[in-house]
């Protein structure tokens, strides 16, 4: 434990050497399994970051936990050490998909998880993934009555996907995965919407729904591309010096990000652009595009608006973009089509 916090405060100090300097506003411990790290080492790390950088009053303390016996014995800790809001991967509340998720805790132990987050820090941000193997609309939305009558302030939802190379890749391509299909996947995503809003959570972005005044402040300095720091093995940065933007890389096998291997590169026009379009047009407030008159370029929204099925776009001017919810459903088929109308000024 302690040469694994030597190494993330060895990070740290690398950063403040390379890069701007700004007080931190929030601060993100995931990626694997954070919460099995002790306690104590989390509170030095934050200590660090403070004498560092300055960790604003306020600042969002966010740490990623699964639930299990071990993690939830610890939250306590966390708590004092200075975690003001877990993020539990729940998944379902559904045991027999919790095993064809390949999860190690059953819904007694989430929902368990949950209340002793919500003791201890108030905040709790839970996962769920919808649209899955066999599920039918009714099953999810009885499903998400249970969720929401828990009383959080933040939800994460994902539907189901394929991803190469995976178990679940190999039974759908041999016909023994049964999937929603698109579009009642679409309509599981619109009714959950609805659902939510009518408990007091609302999307702020594609995914993410939260009551007034809980949104990930973590979670929104991506989307609204915001520089960032990525610290601890195979962590991404987005960082700045001077005006410019950096791309760093920790080397993701343990070993090699102890020895020091970190990639940063300034990263190009093009590169900044399409990651701009893609995290900001995710929001429902939009994307502010006066970006764009930087890199001497602009929106020929005119264009656009001609190339775009009706009911896409909510709002469209010179420096501002955005999409609607119909629009934001297939933001990646947009995205190709708004990049092909971004001309030179």
């Amino acid at each position: 434990m302690e040469e694994y916090r030597d190494l993330i405060l060895r990070d740290l100090a690398h950063a403040k050497a390379q890069f701007d300097q700004r007080p931190v506003h929030s601060v993100f411990f995931g990626g694997g399994t954070p919460s099995l790290m002790e306690p104590f080492v989390a509170g030095q790390i934050l200590e660090n970051i403070d004498q560092i950088f300055g960790l604003a009053h306020d600042a969002e303390v966010t740490l990623e936990a699964n639930p299990s016996s071990v993690e939830n014995a610890r939250m306590q800790g966390f708590a004092a050490a200075g975690i003001n809001r877990f993020s539990l991967g729940i998944q379902s509340l559904r045991d027999a998909d919790l095993r064809k998720l390949g999860r190690a805790h059953d819904a007694k132990t989430a929902l368990e998880a949950v209340a002793l987050a919500q003791r201890h820090v108030g905040r709790v941000s839970i996962d769920l993934i919808y649209a899955r193997h066999g599920q039918k609309f009714h099953d999810w939305m009885t499903e998400l009555d249970e969720v929401l009558s828990l009383g959080l302030d933040h939800l994460s939802l994902y539907q189901l996907t394929i991803e190469p190379g995976t178990v679940y890749a190999r039974l759908h391509r041999e016909g023994r995965l049964a999937l929603p299909d698109d579009e009642a996947g679409a309509d599981m995503y619109e009714a959950t919407l609805e659902a939510c809003a009518n408990a007091g959570l609302f999307a702020y972005e594609i995914s993410n729904l939260a009551k007034p005044g809980f949104e990930s402040r973590h979670n929104q300095t991506y989307w609204r591309y915001e520089p960032y720091l990525g610290v601890g093995p195979g962590a991404h940065g987005r960082p700045r010096l001077g005006g410019q933007i950096f791309e760093t890389h920790h080397a993701a096998k343990p070993s090699d990000w102890a020895l020091g291997t970190i990639q940063a590169n300034c990263l190009s026009q093009d590169d900044e652009l399409s990651e701009r379009l893609v995290m900001g047009l995710r929001l429902w407030e939009g994307l502010d595009l006066s970006f764009l008159q930087k890199m001497g370029k602009q929106l020929d929204h005119a264009a656009l608006s001609k190339s775009l099925p009706g009911g896409l776009i909510k709002e469209a001017r010179h420096d501002y973009l955005q999409l609607s919810p119909q629009g934001r459903l297939v933001l990646e088929h947009l995205l190709p089509i708004i990049d092909g109308h971004i001309t030179s000024s």
